[in-house]
């Protein structure tokens, strides 16, 4: 399906919270800057924090997987776990992005993907349209009283599964983020979707330990 076609709401956003307006401002440009990397350092960074790289952690996960699946990424920024399953043979990949200057870099980098600006919170698909629908620290910046909604949105947009790798904690508990408060919390995120919608069930679950700190990253894989 065309991607004009599939979009039904594209930029039509919710008020924008205090979260949003500082991922679509200079707050979020500053954090592209920072994380421009190539697929092989991103690779080399989890295999000295984790011991595996986040390829490895992919091909564990989305072993299942058709490689047709139409797979959408809430929060894609420049795009490089999109790229990462293109790697891996997946062939049907969009993404939503808040900032517009990391939208823009994707674009160009990655001419191949889908990619809209958006937010987990007005996913502008219709219901059931992806087979999987994925976070990749993203949840993690989204205030408490908000998540909800976030939440629900990925559920409707997904037919399948719902993806996710955020940082854990079994309790909710806000973390002070490069100076600024109510920008990150630590969550159990995988427990957020189970407690919210009954019919999903926990396929896969992964707690991975930081090799110099005691936090603990989460990726799960949940079904319908």
């Amino acid at each position: 399906m065309a991607l004009q076609v599939a979009l039904t709401n594209a930029g039509v956003f919710m008020d924008s919270t205090q979260q949003m307006k500082q991922w679509e401002g200079g707050f979020g440009t500053d954090y592209t800057e920072r994380n421009k990397v190539t697929l092989e350092q991103l690779d080399a960074a989890y295999a000295k924090q984790f011991g595996v790289t986040r390829t490895q952690l992919n091909q564990e996960f989305l072993a299942g997987i058709n490689k047709d699946a139409k797979i959408l990424e809430v929060g894609c920024n420049v795009g490089n776990q999109l790229a990462n399953l293109q790697k891996l043979g997946f062939n049907d990949l969009w993404g939503l992005e808040i900032s517009e200057y990391a939208l823009e870099i994707a674009k160009k980098q990655y001419a191949r993907l889908n990619v809209v600006h958006s937010s987990a919170f007005d996913i502008p698909f219709k219901d059931n349209f992806f087979d999987l629908v994925f976070t990749s620290g993203v949840l993690i910046h989204i205030s408490p009283n908000d998540l909800p909604k976030a939440i629900d949105e990925i559920y409707r947009a997904s037919r399948k599964y719902v993806w996710g790798y955020e940082y854990f904690a079994e309790k909710c508990e806000q973390i002070n983020y490069r100076g600024n408060q109510d920008l990150l919390w630590k969550n159990n995120f995988a427990k957020s979707y189970l407690e919210r919608h009954s019919n999903l069930k926990l396929l896969k679950e992964k707690k991975l330990k930081y090799s110099d700190s005691e936090n603990i990253d989460s990726m799960f894989l949940l079904s319908k």
